[in-house]
């Protein structure tokens, strides 16, 4: 397999975009790529195109790539139409690299665009659903609710079993149900988690992109109404729109361009879930894939400077900081409280702000990620930047089948400057 770059990224902000199309974001994010790699559309041997909602929201099936770049004039090319729940950015640019990889391609894109925010919210929330096996939803649900059915915590008495798919992503009740379990074995606590939130929150102030960009302190979070005990509404990944794209090219390719600020892919790793029983913590998909990528790219956790995870809630970071082997199993919490993860830390984790600062566009997500890292390696992150940082990490999973996602694509990226 050959060597394989990213010379260019760019993303829209993530917002509610009320006013804009799919077609309107990806062409900004795609122009602000191009920009960025310093290309033309013309030198693009494919592209790989990351949604997951418009046929839900839109009915725009089976051709939304083609469809959303037309009017950019990208045609004629292979367009590939990726889609993988939450984890679709991730896989999008893991196939990209997979073209470029392979010599099949020497420079190709990959771009994500969504629109999650709609009016009519029952709508927007029930599309969450359609990341698990809607024919087996209610004992598929009702066996993740179980997972803290027996525990022994003192849980507040507000009745929180309704109202998902109608006031919430029916997604935020099986965080709470593994967060439960977590506190219950391992003495997490609330208030960690907030840290990890109050800590998204003042990186993504620093984050023009991000949709929140206001700080927020631990007190406030706690006090924040709240959503599927013990989560609330700041430890939750927020609705939104947005798109982000990467050009990703070889090295004999890299040699035509004039300005060139490369990134390395050291390693591309995309996986799915498996029927592991709950208790199997090391069988976990982001355990295995991460693992894997470390030998791919010979490192270990211990090497990473940076990293983005998929924080969908602040125990979703909590769990990838254990699993990635940034701290050991069970420590994720006390490992937020003690700063490790704050930009200045051992290991800067979600420096965007993350999903629950940044904003979630699920086929953009993972691209967003990408955008971050990159800009990190480049060390042009302004006030956020992580001092000297040579290796990032970007974990990115979606869907759920039995106790973990159902797909995740992880990456190892590095500063070639």
């Amino acid at each position: 397999m050959r060597d394989v770059f990213v010379v260019g990224v760019g993303m829209t902000k993530f917002d509610r975009h009320w006013e804009r199309s799919i077609k309107s974001l990806a062409a900004e994010a795609l122009e602000k790529t191009l920009t960025d790699a310093d290309i033309g559309k013309d030198v693009l041997d494919a592209v790989y195109f990351s949604n997951s909602n418009w046929g839900y929201q839109s009915d725009q099936h089976c051709i939304r790539g083609q469809v959303a770049l037309r009017d950019q004039k990208i045609m004629g090319i292979p367009i590939y139409n990726i889609e993988n729940a939450c984890a679709g950015g991730a896989t999008g640019f893991h196939c990209a690299w997979m073209g470029v990889a392979s010599g099949l391609y020497d420079c190709v894109l990959a771009l994500g665009a969504e629109k999650m925010y709609d009016e009519d919210k029952v709508k927007m929330f029930k599309a969450f659903w359609t990341g698990i096996d809607i024919e087996n939803m209610v004992p598929h649900m009702e066996m993740l609710q179980a997972v803290s059915k027996d525990i022994d915590l003192e849980i507040p008495g507000e009745d929180d079993s309704e109202g998902a798919g109608q006031n919430r992503s029916a997604f935020m009740d099986v965080y709470s149900a593994f967060t439960r379990y977590h506190m219950n074995k391992y003495g997490t606590t609330q208030k960690q988690l907030a840290v990890i939130a109050s800590k998204n929150h003042f990186h993504s102030s620093m984050n023009p992109n991000a949709q929140y960009q206001n700080q927020m302190s631990v007190d406030e979070i706690l006090a924040a109404r709240s959503v599927s005990w013990p989560l609330t509404v700041p430890m939750c990944a927020p609705v939104g729109d947005g798109s982000a794209g990467a050009v990703l090219c070889s090295a004999d390719f890299m040699k035509k361009l004039e300005s060139v600020r490369p990134i390395k892919i050291r390693a591309s790793v995309l996986g799915s879930g498996t029927n592991r029983t709950l208790a199997e913590e090391e069988q976990d998909i982001a355990w295995r894939l991460s693992r894997k990528a470390y030998e791919i790219a010979g490192v270990g956790p211990e090497d990473i400077n940076v990293a983005e995870v998929h924080d969908a809630t602040s125990f979703g970071e909590l769990h990838q900081s254990e699993s990635l082997g940034f701290c050991p199993m069970g420590e994720g919490g006390v490992f937020a409280e003690s700063g490790a993860t704050k930009v200045g830390g051992k290991i800067p984790i979600n420096t965007s702000g993350g999903l629950e600062s940044r904003g979630h566009p699920i086929g953009a997500s993972g691209l967003g990620q990408i955008h971050e890292l990159v800009t990190q390696l480049r060390h042009e992150a302004g006030p956020r930047q992580v001092e000297g940082c040579r290796l990032a990490m970007a974990e990115n999973g979606g869907g759920n089948l039995a106790y973990e996602e159902a797909a995740m694509g992880i990456h190892i990226l590095e500063r070639a400057m």
